[in-house]
């Protein structure tokens, strides 16, 4: 009786611990240590963009690629190619149609998240540099976790930012920024692959020939 007793305290300890409800810090700390257990991961996607000053509206795909720290890669594909790669020191912004190249000095800490994107390239850190609250995606995955992600320090290319992630896997569905212009961009992820060991030489940006070169930096273009 003695085994049975110490057996139905235990299933009513895990019950009432699996009942309680996920704070959107505890969400925050969980994501944080599974980001931390990514080396690289690559993914389809789909970029919607909508509003803005100009109210635009525009959706493109292609396929991403990320490997810490801070190197990634995004491939253009349709319905205009353009290819944007990190290396973790420089940032190429390679754009066909214009036959320009525009170059970007990646932040020197990695703790720095500049850019959403490079928060998924293991810069920044969620519950550091956050103010986290749960936030409602009406196109997410139906019973997926969205958390949105308000810098405490101000962000000159995004207002905030959310992601939205399957619940228990904690997988990257979406992420969703809004600019100070009240454009919204949403990124839709599949065929999603963590740790497969992406090689180095994806993240070489090979400068193309009889392209016009912009090199930025903080004070701007020269």
């Amino acid at each position: 009786m003695a085994v049975w007793r110490a057996l139905g305290l235990l299933l009513a300890s895990c019950i009432a611990a699996s009942a309680q409800p996920q704070t959107p810090e505890s969400l925050a700390r969980d994501l944080q240590k599974k980001y931390d257990g990514i080396n690289d991961f690559s993914a389809d996607f789909v970029h919607s963009y909508r509003g803005g000053v100009l109210k635009q509206q525009a959706t493109e795909s292609g396929r991403m690629m990320v490997r810490k720290p801070g190197k990634m890669r995004w491939e253009y594909t349709a319905p205009e190619k353009k290819t944007f790669v990190s290396d973790g020191h420089k940032m190429y912004a390679y754009l066909p149609k214009d036959r320009q190249v525009i170059v970007s000095t990646v932040p020197a800490s990695h703790d720095q998240a500049a850019t959403p994107a490079l928060l998924l390239a293991g810069t920044g850190n969620i519950a550091r540099d956050y103010e986290v609250a749960f936030d409602k995606v009406p196109e997410a995955p139906a019973g997926s976790l969205a958390l949105r992600l308000t810098p405490r320090k101000r962000e000159a290319e995004y207002d905030w930012l959310t992601l939205v992630v399957e619940p228990g896997s904690l997988r990257l569905r979406m992420l969703i920024t809004v600019d100070p212009q009240g454009g919204r961009s949403a990124f839709t992820f599949t065929n999603l692959k963590e740790n497969a060991g992406l090689a180095d030489t994806l993240f070489v940006f090979k400068m193309p020939r009889n392209v016009d070169v912009d090199v930025v930096n903080d004070g701007g273009a020269k």
